[in-house]
């Protein structure tokens, strides 16, 4: 792997529409995701096979997935809560699975409806699943860092959780920042303890902005030398099932950072603009990154 490249993975389609009051229609996610896949992303998460009932906003999940045609220089991954949501995923095409058990007992009963031990052993099944039909399977570790109704979270129990994704098959691990909760130097510890156990190359992190420390926690993760972070157009985002949760790391600041930094991407920064700007009009809300007034007057 090239150290000054690193894979952004846009989470926009999903993790960031799914909280917003406004939804957005099947064929306006289908537009946003081509807009994303022709500003060059190396990877796109474009929806949740999860019950509308509970996430109104993934409804169309199959109709997401049949709308796209040319994808194949872009991972297009999607997330599944259960078996269920996984059939209907692999039945639409779909070849890259996420699993999202969190690290603590209450948010995966918030946030999915199962024990703590029941979504780690659903997950594992889902990616044995994947594998055995080989294909990809990605394993999230929600709240890896602080819960929003049991507080910090010991980094013993995050390693548990990606040990038995491994062991069952997961291709990657993606430490997530729900709620905005780390700062650098949780950061940094919690990646050298995974890297003391797990190859850092299957690693990936997630992080939120709530406390305006987003970019500062990638800086840290990038000096324990991962290369692979999702982040989100406009800053949209937001778990439904997790308060506090705020938007998602912008995907335009971080880009733009990552280049003056040095290092590679390959995205297309001159089309994000306008994504953002495609966002706001069909959201009607006003969206961008820290860095959105500087890019528009630069």
């Amino acid at each position: 792997m090239n150290k000054d490249y690193v894979f952004i993975n846009e989470v926009g389609p999903r993790d960031g529409l799914q909280n917003q009051k406004t939804i957005m229609s099947s064929s306006a996610r289908i537009k946003l995701i081509e807009k994303l896949i022709d500003a060059n992303f190396p990877g796109i998460e474009v929806t949740s096979f999860v019950n509308p009932k509970a996430v109104p906003a993934m409804e169309g999940a199959a109709e997401i997935m049949k709308g796209l045609q040319d994808t194949k220089e872009c991972e297009i991954s999607v997330l599944v809560p259960n078996l269920k949501g996984f059939e209907l995923a692999r039945d639409s095409g779909a070849k890259v699975f996420s699993v999202v058990p969190a690290a603590t007992e209450i948010m995966n009963q918030k946030n999915i409806n199962m024990s703590l031990d029941e979504a780690i052993n659903s997950s594992c099944e889902i990616i044995k699943e994947t594998k055995s039909i080989k294909l990809k399977a990605r394993g999230y570790v929600a709240v890896a860092w602080e819960c929003p109704f049991e507080g910090k979270v010991d980094k013993k129990i995050v390693l548990s959780i990606a040990e038995k994704l491994i062991l069952a098959g997961a291709d990657e691990i993606i430490l997530a920042d729900t709620i905005g909760a780390a700062n650098p130097a949780s950061v940094s510890a919690l990646i050298k303890e995974c890297i003391n156990e797990f190859n850092q190359d299957i690693l990936s992190v997630h992080f939120h902005d709530t406390r305006a420390l987003a970019l500062a926690n990638v800086c840290a993760a990038l000096a324990e030398g991962i290369r692979k972070f999702d982040s989100c157009i406009g800053g949209l985002g937001g778990c439904p099932f997790a308060p506090g949760a705020a938007g998602n790391l912008a995907t335009e600041d971080l880009a733009n950072m990552l280049k003056q930094m040095g290092y590679e991407t390959n995205v297309n920064l001159e089309k994000l603009p306008e994504i953002v700007d495609f966002c706001e009009s069909e959201l009607r809300t006003s969206l961008g990154g820290r860095m959105t007034a500087w890019l528009n007057n630069s």
